[in-house]
């Protein structure tokens, strides 16, 4: 199984192509689940499991895996479905993923295949389940609905992470915005990614708006555009302080959505951070090559508002001057 994978590396070309690959799997039953091929590591037999006195109910133990011991995660446990029996543990497999600066593994049923997609086939999930589910797309593949799960969501409730400002960095930085009235533009599509950045920025005192997808985002951005264009507004960039956007979402990824602030010559000048819990080198080449000005790895809230600061500090300083 762990070949399964092999040349993961070389699939980075997809990004910045508003593309990706999705690893199909089933927790139970026929359903088909998703998650982004950069997320994981490789897929294997699910080895021997040593259990974890008094940890969460979903970690079912932890296990060394080429050297490293980390985490197993019963997936269909953490979704609130029927759990797999130990003694069937060694049937299933495991997805041994790498994200949010951590590695852990998650057992799953069996795993089908690897399909590629386009951003734009994949719809955020209805309106009315934002905040109440474990999913941050649906999409189809094989003539079936297929689910992409919120594992961030997932491994943020069982490891007990805290993606709150520390009180230090409160105390330091009470006056940020100096009485100024800021906007920040964000997107995401996890739910719990959303909630960390609003709780950031309103902590701060800073007025923002967030989405759940690139092309939420860049539909705002025009709209106050033409705006400005009409002249019932100033323009956008007189308006925004940043906009904060992750890099795999549905519909528009955030590659995507930087490239196209850059083309537009109303928006081309905003100031742009990308925030991915996804991990390697070509990040920061990306990040790079599309234009955004700051890529930062996802739940450090702390680092997140310095950059911040540190963007106030800039856009005043160029006011006195």
């Amino acid at each position: 199984m762990s070949s399964f994978l092999t040349g993961v590396d070389q699939r980075t070309s997809l990004a910045g192509m508003n593309r990706m690959e999705l690893l199909l799997f089933t927790i139970k039953g026929k359903q088909l689940f998703g998650i982004n091929v950069f997320k994981v590591r490789e897929v294997i037999r699910t080895p021997a499991i040593s259990p974890v006195p008094k940890s969460d109910s979903r970690i079912v133990g932890v296990a060394d895996i080429r050297g490293q011991t980390m985490p197993m995660i019963d997936l269909a446990k953490a979704l609130d479905l029927e759990e797999i029996a130990p003694e069937n543990y060694s049937k299933s497999l495991t997805i041994v993923t790498e994200f949010n600066s951590s590695v852990q593994g998650f057992l799953v049923e069996d795993v089908d295949r690897i399909v590629h997609l386009r951003w734009e086939d994949i719809l955020a999930p209805p309106a009315s389940l934002m905040g109440v589910n474990y999913l941050t797309g649906i999409t189809r593949a094989q003539n079936q609905i297929v689910e992409i799960v919120d594992v961030e969501k997932v491994l943020v409730e069982v490891s007990g992470t805290s993606t709150e400002l520390s009180e230090e960095y409160i105390s330091k930085h009470k006056a940020v915005t100096n009485g100024h009235d800021y906007f920040v533009l964000g997107a995401d599509d996890s739910v719990v990614a959303r909630n960390q950045l609003k709780g950031v920025l309103d902590r701060m005192g800073i007025s923002n708006k967030i989405v759940n997808n690139g092309k939420l985002a860049l539909d705002f951005l025009t709209k106050w555009a033409d705006e400005a264009d009409k002249g019932i507004a100033d323009k956008v960039s007189n308006r925004v302080l940043m906009v904060i956007s992750d890099i795999e979402m549905p519909e528009m990824d955030g590659y995507t959505l930087t490239t196209s602030i850059r083309k537009d010559d109303r928006l081309k000048d905003l100031y742009v951070i990308l925030n991915s819990s996804l991990s390697g080198g070509f990040n920061d080449t990306l990040t790079e090559k599309v234009g955004a000005n700051v890529f930062l790895s996802k739940w450090h809230s702390d680092e997140l508002a310095e950059t911040i600061v540190a963007r106030i500090e800039e856009v005043e300083s160029a006011l006195v001057v």
